[in-house]
């Protein structure tokens, strides 16, 4: 039978600043014998390419950063 789950305060908040400091990715729990052991994250950087080609970026600004795909209108 399986041990219900202890989670404490200090969990939260360090699962709450992983997903707060994230854009793009995936958070992993790991669970042993009811209680967390391990956070794994796995986090993306998506850049546009420029009309030359070039993947430079800074990576510092948000607001700079497009997105890779345009809605279309309908």
């Amino acid at each position: 039978m399986a041990k219900p789950l202890q989670v404490d305060d200090l969990w939260l908040e360090r699962i709450a600043g992983l997903l707060n400091e994230m854009e793009f990715g995936s958070l992993n729990i790991v669970v042993h014998e009811g209680q967390i052991v391990q956070v794994e994250r796995t986090e993306r950087k998506r850049y546009e390419l420029g009309a030359a080609g070039s993947t430079k970026s800074s990576g510092s600004s948000r607001a700079s950063a497009r997105p890779i795909r345009k809605a279309e209108s309908r």
